[in-house]
């Protein structure tokens, strides 16, 4: 299995989502990152899917080192 890339960023995107379909990076390759744009392609990663019922403010996850994946648990605060 290939390693991810080096994470884009120590902070979490903040941002209201409306409800639907959402695809987390796991690969850590995409331009849109912490969502999916198919980087991953030719690699062992595949997106996180997740289903938002209604309209929600969440953190996603950018530095790769949640335990709560895809939401930020303030792991990137840890040295």
């Amino acid at each position: 299995m290939s390693d991810p890339a080096a994470p884009r960023s120590n902070r979490p995107l903040v941002e209201t989502c409306a409800a639907g379909r959402y695809a987390w990076c796991t690969c850590n390759r995409s331009s849109r990152h912490p969502h999916c744009d198919g980087s991953h392609k030719g690699s062992d990663f595949k997106p996180m899917i997740v289903e938002l019922e209604e309209e929600k403010k969440v953190a996603w996850c950018a530095c790769g080192r949640t335990a709560t994946a895809p939401w930020c648990d303030g792991s990137h605060k840890e040295g």
